[in-house]
């Protein structure tokens, strides 16, 4: 029984840890990070909060740094909030997510394309988790912040390392060649105008009939031999 109880002790260790049982937590802003990062003073101690069910573009990403912006807007100093706090993640931040006078910042900052829906976290927000999807397809709808992009590449690839696929560059058009085909080997300007053996560098040259510029004149496949 001891055995089984260190193991399970063990195993609770190296999880994220729930705070089920602390889903209503009053606290302060004290700043802002990135758009999805901030800290908060909760019970006279300073908190390290990552917004629950939404990624928020990287600061050196497309969008990152209007984010970040729009966040500390959205939740200046000394803001009061509520926090609905999920669990503790790998980092030792509090996952949550923030409401402001009722309303959940998490949510609007997806409404307004300055974060998308974490799909692989959504089950955090369980209750909601339509809304989330329902917003963010009409802010890709509208093409707003993130969404203006032609390709926008998620936070989670962006970190990655992934990247948009780039257009291909468009390739000068290739010039028309203005060499006779009647001449493999070199290059002779087509006729007209008619050329003589005296006009151009080549010697002995493979010519193929119809031999425009008559330049094989015994016929033995060979062009300007003299």
């Amino acid at each position: 029984m001891n055995r089984f109880f260190t193991l399970m002790t063990a195993i609770a260790l190296v999880l994220p840890t729930p705070l089920l049982a602390q889903t209503n937590l009053l606290g302060t802003v004290i700043s802002t990070d990135d758009g999805d990062t901030l800290r908060v003073q909760v019970n006279r101690k300073s908190t390290t909060v990552r917004l629950a069910c939404v990624d928020a573009p990287e600061s050196t990403q497309t969008g990152g740094k209007e984010s970040a912006v729009r966040l500390g807007q959205l939740l200046p100093k000394n803001q009061n909030v509520e926090l609905r706090a999920v669990e503790k993640d790998r980092y030792g931040r509090t996952v949550a997510e923030i409401f402001k006078s009722g309303q959940s910042i998490n949510l609007q900052m997806v409404q307004e394309g300055r974060a998308v829906v974490y799909r692989q976290y959504l089950t955090a927000c369980a209750s909601t988790q339509g809304r989330y999807l329902q917003v963010e397809a009409k802010a890709k709808q509208r093409k707003l912040a993130f969404w203006s992009q032609a390709n926008p590449v998620m936070p989670w690839d962006f970190r990655a390392g992934k990247r948009a696929p780039s257009s291909p560059a468009p390739t000068a058009p290739s010039p028309i060649s203005n060499c006779s085909p009647a001449y493999p080997g070199v290059c002779i300007p087509q006729s007209p105008p008619d050329l003589n053996c005296g006009d151009i560098p080549q010697k002995r040259f493979s010519v193929l009939a119809p031999d425009p510029h008559g330049f094989d004149k015994d016929g033995d496949g060979i062009g300007c031999e003299g």
